[in-house]
């Protein structure tokens, strides 16, 4: 790498310091309290794996240029500069082992957002070449394609044929004055095309006008997973333009995790302005159906279930009853893990661990985290409300020959969806 590459990053990291950066390295009391919080270090326990020290690039760059003992100790040679073997040492601990997943911050004593520190280390990380290449290219294909999985127009164009042939629902495009613009996630158009389906059912059923967006329909953000600002404004931007083109009142982000953190809460400081239309998560428009009395449901699930909770939407996010309100409609017999809600443990690949190859084998270890609080319930069915989140648990539970099915909370209620008069079930 060159040094003009090198200094790019730097000066990168210079720029990630602002005043919430400078007060969260001041106050922390190097407790060690974050380590425990994270499922990369409970399953790997050494103390590189610490979230804090997966900082200590960024840390010495404010020390350095920030404080006068930093700037001392650099004059002395008692503090190194940030080279880019130790950057790419890094990468390992940045992006590998560490799924933004915000239990650290949750756990922290000084209140320290260890999860936004990270992402700003990541603006450096990629400023200066070090980036994950599975997360380059996922980033390249969002901003080219307007996919991270490549998927275009055509492909999901030929899924809602399929559906409405079998379905006899009608699945609108570029329908303007809906109220709802319904986003996707590559991951439900690819793997799970029964999303599209509950959801067609669900809003129809409930007399809402919605549509699909032919010029964008993809909400993933490979921005804020490989930390470049600049790819999530873009992506961000292509959303917003495609709602305010067709003049909805709310855009929902479908069951992805840090689709719903980039539209819903960094969407409006990435672009420079407030949204003209509200931005929720499938969960929630669902759970205000069920509020208006235009979700009801029958029957019940007979299994013992219980439910994973994704953490961009329930800790970073706060929807913690919504989905246990839906899951008491159709459950029984739901059962709470030991740590659940805000605590719940990630299932280890988000924050674009899923999308980064040379994670497969460290993202795995971590799942055993996960295992373990399932091995506590004995339970017969796994809920969740994360495309992402389903990908990893069904991965894990294959790998550690686990029976436990995996749905999707979205497809669960529409399985039990009651057809209300005017409406179509």
């Amino acid at each position: 790498m060159s040094t003009l590459t090198l200094e790019r990053g730097i000066n990168a990291f210079k720029a990630q310091i602002d005043a919430p950066m400078a007060s969260f390295f001041s106050s922390c009391v190097s407790c060690g309290m974050c380590a425990d919080a994270c499922l990369f270090y409970t399953e790997n326990p050494e103390p590189r794996f610490t979230p804090i020290y997966k900082l200590e690039p960024l840390r010495r760059v404010w020390e350095q240029e920030y404080t006068l003992i930093g700037k001392l100790k650099a004059k002395l040679g008692l503090s190194k500069p940030v080279t880019d073997a130790e950057l790419a040492e890094w990468q390992e601990l940045v992006y590998n082992n560490c799924s933004l997943c915000g239990r650290c911050t949750l756990i922290c004593p000084v209140g320290n957002d260890i999860t936004y520190m990270i992402r700003r280390m990541r603006e450096g990380m990629v400023a200066s070449g070090h980036a994950p290449g599975g997360l380059i290219g996922a980033s390249t294909r969002a901003v080219q394609i307007g996919s991270p999985m490549g998927v275009k127009l055509p492909a999901l164009q030929a899924q809602v044929r399929h559906l409405e042939k079998s379905s006899g629902l009608t699945v609108p495009f570029d329908q303007e004055g809906a109220e709802y613009l319904l986003m996707l996630s590559s991951m439900e158009i690819m793997n799970y095309p029964e999303y599209l389906g509950a959801v067609a059912k669900i809003l129809t059923n409930a007399g809402k006008t919605w549509t699909l967006s032919s010029e964008c329909f993809e909400a993933t953000n490979s921005g804020i997973q490989i930390g470049s600002s600049d790819i999530a404004r873009e992506l961000v931007s292509r959303v917003v333009a495609a709602a305010e083109k067709l003049k909805v009142k709310t855009v929902i982000s479908p069951e992805c995790g840090h689709a719903y953190t980039a539209l819903r809460w960094e969407g409006p400081n990435l672009i420079g302005r407030p949204y003209t239309f509200a931005a929720k998560h499938i969960v929630e428009v669902l759970d205000e159906l069920r509020a208006e009395g235009l979700l009801q449901t029958e029957g019940f699930e007979e299994s013992k279930l219980t439910f994973h909770d994704p953490c961009q939407l329930v800790r970073r996010g706060g929807v913690v009853e919504q989905p246990r309100n839906l899951l008491n409609m159709v459950a029984k017999n739901f059962v709470e893990m030991a740590d659940h809600g805000t605590l719940n443990w990630c299932c280890g690949a988000g924050g674009g661990v899923s999308a980064n190859e040379d994670a497969e084998e460290v993202k795995l270890k971590a799942f055993q985290r996960k295992k373990k609080q399932l091995d506590e319930l004995h339970v017969d069915t796994l809920v969740t409300a994360c495309a992402n989140c389903r990908i990893q648990l069904e991965e894990g539970m294959e790998v550690n020959q686990m029976d436990i099915p995996v749905l999707g909370l979205t497809e669960m209620i529409a399985e039990h969806l009651v057809e209300r008069k005017g409406g179509a079930a």
